[in-house]
């Protein structure tokens, strides 16, 4: 799902990492608006805020704006770096840019004792827009740009592109269209389902809500090593197996 590039990608790897971080940045989306009152998985509502600011001379917001904005490009540009670093190949070029994700939303779920102690909302909205460029930038260069799950604007778009494209009477010539419109519809699925629960959760619990993007990005992580130490765990026995076979025969 996360080690998987170029050729070596399926279909089922894109599925898979759609919906687990959809459902994360969903979370993420309406969790973190709740608690620090600003959007922070993708900088489209920014610009309009800041040219707002810029309109009316308030050079404090679109200062504010713009270096949030600058934030979800340093984090894209960390992530690609970091992936782009370690090479396609390496064993774990894909988990650094979501260890750090972690990080950063852990420090968010435990914010409520900060806030107000030198450190605001402002800062936890900054570090927030960071994580969500390192996933988004994640998810593009692994999928080859064919999922994208901090936003849905795009999503939406080319679900409708490909809605019209769709022939009714001729289904089963379209196998590959009809692929790409199941993927944009779990994207758009998750990333609902993931702000609904965010902000459902963020409302009896507070800033502890942020623990469910933990686990999921947990689980995600866990998933791909204990799948990779299990195809070796299996290489290495099938071939002890064949060469213990193949000195049975020599003797």
């Amino acid at each position: 799902m996360l080690r998987h590039f170029g050729v070596k990608r399926t279909y089922g790897h894109n599925l898979k990492l759609a919906v687990l971080l959809s459902l994360t940045a969903g979370f993420v989306n309406a969790a973190g608006f709740l608690g620090f009152a600003a959007l922070t998985t993708n900088v489209t509502g920014h610009a309009a805020l800041f040219a707002e600011g810029i309109a009316k001379q308030d050079w404090n917001m679109a200062r504010l704006i713009a270096i949030w904005m600058i934030l979800f490009l340093a984090g894209a540009f960390a992530s690609s770096l970091i992936v782009n670093k370690l090479g396609h190949n390496g064993r774990f070029s894909f988990a650094l840019p979501i260890v750090l994700e972690i990080i950063i939303l852990l420090f968010c779920a435990f914010s409520t004792t900060r806030i107000g102690f030198g450190l605001s909302k402002v800062f936890f909205a900054g570090i927030l827009l960071f994580a969500m460029g390192m996933q988004n930038a994640l998810v593009s260069v692994i999928s080859g740009s064919v999922v994208r799950t901090t936003h849905l604007t795009g999503t939406f778009t080319d679900l409708g592109i490909e809605l019209a494209q769709l022939r009714i009477h001729n289904l089963a010539a379209q196998d590959d269209l009809l692929s790409r419109i199941k993927l944009r519809s779990s994207i758009i699925l998750f990333f609902m389902l993931g702000a609904l629960s965010g902000a459902y959760l963020f409302k009896y619990i507070s800033f502890q809500a942020f623990l469910v993007p933990v686990s999921i990005l947990c689980f995600t992580l866990l998933y791909d090593v204990s799948r990779l130490n299990i195809k070796r765990y299996y290489s290495n026995f099938r071939y002890r197996k064949k060469a213990r076979l193949q000195t049975s025969k020599d003797n």
